[in-house]
């Protein structure tokens, strides 16, 4: 047992250096309130020793009263009046905490959230390849946005139970030196159950994040419009059900097991510091009967005594919360702490101005954590001012290369380079700020359709007039004209009166947003994939003018959309196997032609 409490202790002396970390870390949302905090807190705290010696004079006089002291009746009515101006204060100072620890809480909250915020944004695309980041961004989400803030809390609480009781301790010590040392012993057994509680419920939280994040998924899929139609159309919505209720079943009974083990622990726990309490309680009272203390005394140690016993519970409670919340904010440090392995150069080189070529050259990779190679030996020159494109099929690594293009990884081996100039030499804002890409998958963002556009190019302000030539050129300006409310229509349908769009219809909207950005590197994912043929025509048939002095990279399965290129090539299993023009490609017969001629037989009627 002593080397099991000696483990307890040493682990949570080891969170302890968290605190001042966490601390600091919320130092600059909490600054403006930590004085006035600070003084409520000393406040509230000498309250109760000075309600204990106004107590025992309220008693004596009391009791000098009813043996007909001529002065006791003033001096009762005066500690009366001052017992009555304490509570008063205790309720204003109570009420002003409140108040403070309020605007202290979500003040920390907000700031929190916003440095999880920032860096969810910044880490590696490569984060989003791994449960364990998941499991890392669950916690800081649903714990650590909070617990730093209540472990401020804590530490208040802490600060002025000690105070207090330390108050409280003096005057129980004029009865015996040996009280402070009982009334101590008293809670040790509570002690090991707080901290035996704490470490156990981190480390079940440690083991559910999981199955817990996997509720959460059946719920969003059981709750979301993005998959109502499918849950209907194959009857899923049970299936989810029983998925969720499952999990739900066993992480509630294992929660309801731990609040069992711990009412046990605590009642065997208050047991024993009770027989303590109560052994130094009954001396004092015989003590009392034998006339060896007035009733006043006696009155000001009942209180001190019941004071004392409540604050050192709540001291334990203080540090099993404290012990807690540290735990916590490990996670929240942890994921703070997660290192990009896409680095800024130390010293980047200026920007290329785009007016030579972009070249791959023996690139390899691999997305983490996969064993399967998506280019190999890859090399790839795209002159600049070009329009190419690359065709293959799915899994081959076109969409591969946008990724390392934009920096979202780094090759394992090879480069890749602009205008000669490794990209990995260059500031990736300054090389994102190179580049527009349309995703295979754009976003749909719940906002007017001028500020869908606008997205392209938020950090240059765009006007009104550019985000009108955006759509036009995009072929999004007639329908966005058709909206209830033109380019200030609401779309999706999240918040109230929004539109919401086809698919064909979002693309036009992304592919505004492309052209609005003005980049020299242009690449689009499967651009005309949404689109019918008479839209795909109309589109191509303005593309090369929207595609004049920039690279374009075209990424399509439509060889109608591909011979429109200056160059396509070929790709397959994260390798060039065919390069040239639509009619070379068609007469050298090989994949390509092969190819061209299915997807023409197929839409053929």
């Amino acid at each position: 047992m002593r080397n099991l409490i000696r483990q307890k202790i040493s682990t949570f002396a080891k969170q302890l250096r968290y605190l001042p970390r966490a601390v600091r870390l919320v130092w600059p949302a909490a600054a403006r309130w930590m004085l006035p905090w600070i003084a409520l807190i000393g406040l509230q705290a000498v309250l109760p020793a000075a309600t204990a010696y106004i107590t025992r004079s309220l008693v004596d006089s009391l009791v000098s009263l009813q043996r007909g002291g001529p002065a006791a009746a003033g001096m009762a009515l005066r500690m009366a009046g001052w017992i009555c101006g304490i509570l008063l204060a205790a309720e204003l100072l109570r009420s002003a905490s409140a108040w403070i620890r309020t605007a202290q809480a979500e003040s920390i909250q907000d700031y929190l959230s916003g440095l999880i915020h920032r860096k969810s944004a910044a880490v590696d695309l490569a984060f989003y390849d791994s449960a364990d980041y998941y499991d890392h961004l669950h916690r800081a989400r649903t714990e650590a946005t909070y617990r730093p803030a209540a472990l401020l809390e804590t530490l208040g609480s802490i600060l002025q139970n000690s105070i207090t009781l330390i108050a409280m301790l003096i005057v129980l010590s004029q009865f015996g030196p040996w009280i402070p040392l009982a009334l101590a012993a008293s809670t040790v057994p509570a002690a090991y159950v707080v901290l035996q509680n704490g470490l156990y419920q981190y480390s079940w939280r440690l083991r559910a994040t999981e199955r817990e994040r996997r509720s959460w998924y059946y719920d969003w899929l059981l709750t979301t419009g993005a998959t109502a139609a499918e849950l209907r159309l194959f009857d899923l919505g049970g299936y989810f059900y029983q998925q969720y209720q499952s999990l739900r079943a066993s992480l509630r009974a294992e929660r309801i097991g731990m609040a069992k083990r711990q009412a046990y622990g605590s009642l065997a726990a208050g047991a024993a510091g009770l027989a303590i309490a109560s052994a130094v309680l009954i001396s004092v009272v015989l003590s009392a009967a034998r006339g060896r203390t007035t009733l006043g005394n006696l009155a000001l140690f009942y209180f001190a005594f019941q004071q004392g016993l409540g604050l050192m519970r709540s001291l334990l409670e203080n540090v099993g919360e404290l012990y807690r919340n540290s735990l916590f904010v490990h996670d929240l440090f942890e994921f703070l702490e997660l290192e990009s392995s896409v680095c800024e150069p130390a010293a980047p080189a200026p920007a290329p101005a785009v007016k030579q070529a972009i070249r791959l050259i023996d690139v390899d990779f691999r997305y983490p954590g996969s064993t399967r190679v998506s280019l190999r030996n890859f090399n790839l020159t795209i002159p600049a001012g070009q329009v190419v494109a690359l065709v293959g099929p799915n899994g081959a690594g076109k969409s591969t290369l946008i990724k390392l293009l934009c920096r979202f990884y780094d090759p394992e081996r090879g480069r890749i380079e602009v205008d000669g100039v490794d990209i990995r030499q260059l500031s990736i804002a300054e090389l994102r700020g190179m580049i527009t890409v349309l995703f295979q998958e754009p976003v749909h963002y719940n906002d007017t359709a001028s500020d869908n556009v606008a997205m392209g190019a938020r950090e240059q302000s765009a006007d009104q007039p550019a985000i009108r030539s955006a759509a036009t050129a995009a072929g999004a300006d007639p329908l966005i004209r058709k909206l209830p409310d033109g380019y200030d229509t609401l779309l999706g349908k999240w918040f109230k009166g929004g539109v919401e769009l086809s698919v064909g219809e979002w693309q036009r909207i992304a592919l505004a947003r492309a052209f609005l950005r003005q980049s020299p590197i242009l690449i689009l994912d499967e651009p005309t994939s949404a689109m019918d043929p008479w839209a795909e025509s109309d589109w191509l048939a303005r593309f090369r003018t929207l595609a004049t002095e920039r690279t374009a990279i075209l990424i399509t399965h439509r060889f109608t959309t591909a011979m429109h290129a200056d160059m396509i090539h070929v790709i397959t299993e994260g390798q060039v196997v065919e390069s040239g023009s639509h009619s070379e490609l068609l007469a050298h017969g090989g994949l390509y032609a092969q190819s061209w001629t299915a997807q023409m037989h197929e839409s053929l009627p």
